[in-house]
């Protein structure tokens, strides 16, 4: 079976239309449609069924979907080895992560490979957490860097392997007040004004989730796109909020107040289960690892 067939076929699996697929390969949706149909007869398989003016993977196109995933990281593999003749790791590793992390860890980790081993190329993208495990089903990426929904479990899937990396808790940031710094109760925040991200976003829905559980709505009085306008807003002492504690930024003036009822996110690494990674992708993760493990909590 033609591989660029079989990366057709999975990126159906995860992308949901030919048109998508097209798309993402700068194809004519009747291009894909043809060698999707090559495909089925080289599988001797039904792959694809058709509901309405949409297809659809059978089981038969689900299944080889999912081989497909691992023979395309296996040919993936044999070429980094392949350049890699002279024992030092080499190659391209894409790396996503959500943006806390690309400043805490992933930043620091390209810096430490550029010294360390300069013949491996890391290509960092920043990710939402919630889109991290399909982008790395799709192949969009070798690495992923993301974190739990704050109930302590990593996401089940089994496509995905996950390496843990540290936990997150989650803080509540204030103007600066000059106050001991000691635990605190959401409730007694119910009067402040608060700043949030943008609708349906991580960080928005943990804001609201958290404080109706401590018996109040907040009142928001910004919502943001960035970590960075949120701080600036917190330290103009216009509001309060609820951070990782990876995402606050020391460089702004603000008091980090852990929660008297503690939450806690949990950061980790994630590759696609079933496919051995390169030798880069290896030195990548440890590095990772290394990182993870000597950072102190402030």
């Amino acid at each position: 079976m033609n591989t660029a067939r079989l990366e057709m076929l999975s990126l159906l699996d995860s992308l949901g239309t030919v048109r998508a697929v097209a798309a993402a390969l700068h194809l004519s949706p009747s291009a894909v449609s043809a060698q999707l149909a090559v495909l089925e007869a080289e599988a001797h398989a039904e792959l694809l069924r058709r509901v309405g003016r949409r297809v659809q993977l059978t089981a038969a196109g689900r299944t080889l979907a999912r081989h497909a995933r691992v023979i395309l990281d296996q040919v993936k593999a044999a070429e980094a080895e392949l350049r890699d003749l002279s024992g030092q790791p080499a190659g391209p590793v894409r790396l996503a992560a959500f943006s806390s992390a690309v400043r805490t860890l992933v930043i620091p980790l390209a810096a430490r490979l550029r010294q360390a081993h300069p013949r491996i190329e890391l290509e960092i993208s920043e990710l939402d957490p919630q889109a991290g495990h399909p982008a790395l089903r799709r192949g969009d990426c070798d690495i992923i860097v993301t974190a739990d929904v704050i109930d302590g479990s990593t996401p089940l899937d089994r496509d995905v392997h996950a390496i843990p990396l540290l936990a997150d808790a989650v803080v509540l940031v204030t103007p600066q007040t000059g106050d001991d710094g000691g635990p605190v109760d959401l409730a007694d925040y119910a009067e402040a004004a608060w700043s949030v991200d943008l609708p349906g976003t991580y960080l928005s829905r943990l804001v609201a989730g958290s404080c109706r559980q401590a018996g109040f709505e907040p009142r928001v009085a910004g919502r943001f796109a960035s970590y960075e306008l949120l701080l600036a807003h917190v330290e103009a002492g216009l509001s309060v909020s609820l951070l990782p504690e990876l995402a606050v930024d020391r460089r702004y003036r603000v008091a980090v107040r852990p929660l008297r009822e503690p939450l806690t996110r949990q950061v980790y690494a994630a590759v696609r289960r079933g496919s051995a990674p390169t030798a880069a992708a290896r030195i990548v993760l440890d590095e990772l690892r290394g990182l993870a493990a000597a950072r102190v909590p402030s």
